[in-house]
């Protein structure tokens, strides 16, 4: 089959309206809505003839359209899966290799966003102020005393993952609020900690050394379930854990024991097993724990950023070019046979 035309379909809205802008002005696209209210029958005869799908985030895409094996295997002319925003654990990357599909996602749109919610998290706890908030809030009369803040002035901050994200939360924490940055992150380099304002050491350093510990790497099968009792056992009495990362990385009930236990001195959480985690959640029976309903990457800019640098991508997909963000790369020689077969002839590069 021979067409001109790339369909790209998605679920009922774009995250920002810029991403319609961009596609309106790249010739031979044609966006196509679906609405997730739809039936399964309705969605999959659609998806025929879609040859990108853009996926909303896991929190607003409904699991019987995540891109499993059972999905992709219903859209034969499908070429390739974009994420909104750098994660992309609810598509099954493998399936997708073993079917010439592409993977991409739009890692480094949301860093400053999610560095800067990282850094948020870690002043507000230090400070007490969620504690002191809700002290204020419930008592006639207050005790200013009762919970002193610490300045983050000498003390040391460990960063698990060391990525677009995490070197910029280093960035803010060594220069602008003179932490001590260590890191682990076993896929850079030497020189590559130097230049990212982080001193390289071991897994066990971060935990046992840091004041504070931010996750700051992707879901993958090597990251799920990496953080538990273990790792809080080994932090420092007193310390702070934050993740911006993904649930499913930490251990929920084992950092609710270690705060229920006072060996920890608070938590700041924005992602969950199941989210959005509900108002049962053990974790909100803490007044040291911020929690957010993963919102690091939902401001202004990097929601524009994530839409636009997702659409350009997608034109760069869609005109049979090797897109920048590719998260499986072993795909290439089968897509080009994929791409031949769906579209007549194979990709430009």
């Amino acid at each position: 089959m021979t067409t001109n035309v790339r369909r790209l379909a998605y679920f009922d809205f774009w995250i920002h309206p810029v991403a319609e802008d961009v596609l309106a002005e790249a010739a031979g696209i044609e966006i196509v809505k679906f609405a997730q209210t739809s039936t399964d029958d309705d969605v999959f005869a659609g998806f025929q003839n879609v040859h990108g799908y853009q996926m909303l985030s896991k929190t607003e895409l409904q699991p019987r359209f995540w891109p499993d094996r059972k999905f992709i295997e219903c859209c034969p002319s499908l070429l390739a899966i974009s994420s909104v925003g750098a994660g992309y654990d609810v598509c099954d990357v493998d399936a997708c290799t073993e079917a010439g599909i592409l993977v991409v996602n739009n890692t480094g749109a949301n860093a400053d966003s999610v560095a800067q919610h990282v850094i948020g998290m870690l002043l507000a706890l230090s400070k007490n102020m969620i504690r002191l908030d809700r002290m204020l809030r419930r008592q006639a009369g207050v005790d200013r005393m009762q919970y002193p803040g610490r300045e983050t002035t000498g003390k040391t901050l460990g960063i698990v993952g060391l990525g677009n994200i995490g070197r910029r939360v280093a960035k803010i924490a060594k220069q602008s609020l003179g932490l001590r940055v260590i890191a682990y992150d076993p896929y850079i380099t030497d020189a590559d900690f130097k230049e990212r304002d982080a001193e390289k050491v071991d897994y066990d350093t971060i935990w046992r050394t840091a004041d504070y510990v931010s996750i700051n790497t992707p879901l993958t099968a090597e990251t799920k379930g990496m953080v538990g009792a273990r790792e809080f056992k080994l932090m420092k009495p007193g310390s702070i854990f934050i993740t911006n990362a993904r649930g499913g990385i930490h251990d929920e009930r084992a950092l609710a024991d270690a705060l229920a236990s006072g060996h920890l001195d608070g938590a700041g959480i924005d992602v969950f097993d199941v989210e959005p985690p509900g108002p049962g959640h053990p974790l909100m029976a803490f007044d040291n724990v911020i929690l957010t309903p993963h919102v690091a990457g939902i401001t202004d800019v990097c929601m524009y950023q994530m839409a636009k640098g997702g659409a350009e991508q997608w034109v760069e997909i869609m005109n049979g070019r090797r897109p920048p963000r590719l998260v499986n790369p072993e795909a290439w020689p089968k897509y080009r046979e994929r791409h031949a077969r769906v579209l007549g002839h194979p990709p430009a590069d």
